[in-house]
């Protein structure tokens, strides 16, 4: 039986790279980019741990993007 995966999007300056990932790469993938948003596939933002937490067969797309940061 092979593991469940689903598309992650991982964003930065350059562009984004997209790639297959089981639900342990996704979560390292998030920890790698510390600081990042992360958005399930219904595009709403989740926290790492709701993620974790979440029955990976119904995921979809998870989108990490750079946190956006405010000011002048």
């Amino acid at each position: 039986m092979s593991a469940i995966t689903t598309l992650v999007q991982i964003a930065d300056k350059f562009g984004h790279t997209s790639a297959m990932m089981t639900r342990e790469e996704t979560l390292e993938a998030i920890e790698d980019n510390e600081g990042s948003w992360v958005f399930n596939g219904s595009g709403q933002m989740v926290q790492p741990q709701q993620l974790a937490e979440t029955d990976w067969d119904t995921v979809g797309t998870v989108r990490i993007v750079p946190g956006l940061v405010g000011g002048e």
